[in-house]
């Protein structure tokens, strides 16, 4: 003769309460999958835009500060020959060194503005450069960028 055993398991209560717990912790686990993948383009963004302002900033700092051909204001960007030609130059979309657009970079906005408000250094007269690049579809892509040319 055989002792009847009491069998166990779950109970309903026992398994809405697991599932209710478990829901909760997946939603939680979503929820930072979510933010992660939305922004991890930002990092990529922001380096194209210290790429961008980094190559801006070169380009403009291998020029003299004076005019070598005394022909200032020009507007052709393959024609700046001096650092103060690239006063208040604003573009759309990042652009080479003769003002042709580059392909895939469109989403760039580059400014830059030149400053000589009687600063020295080292007793030399010393002009400030700036270049500023944003992006239009992330407001944490704003990369300012600044460094001064000695005469």
């Amino acid at each position: 003769m055989k002792i009847p055993t009491r069998q166990t398991g779950v109970t309903l209560i026992e398994l809405i309460v697991s599932i209710v717990i478990l829901g909760i912790a997946a939603t939680g686990i979503l929820m930072v999958i979510t933010q992660t993948t939305r922004y991890s383009a930002d990092p990529m963004l922001r380096e194209q835009a210290v790429a961008i302002a980094q190559s801006y900033m070169d380009e403009i700092l291998l020029h003299p500060l004076g005019d070598p051909d005394g022909v200032s204001g020009e507007t052709d960007r393959g024609l700046f020959d001096d650092v103060w030609d690239y006063h208040g130059t604003s573009d759309d979309g990042a652009r080479d060194q003769n003002g042709t657009a580059i392909p895939g970079l469109e989403t760039y906005n580059v400014s830059v503005a030149i400053d000589d408000t009687g600063v020295t250094l080292g007793g030399s007269p010393a002009t400030y450069v700036s270049v500023r690049v944003t992006h239009d579809a992330s407001t944490a892509v704003d990369i300012p960028l600044g460094a001064y040319r000695l005469n």
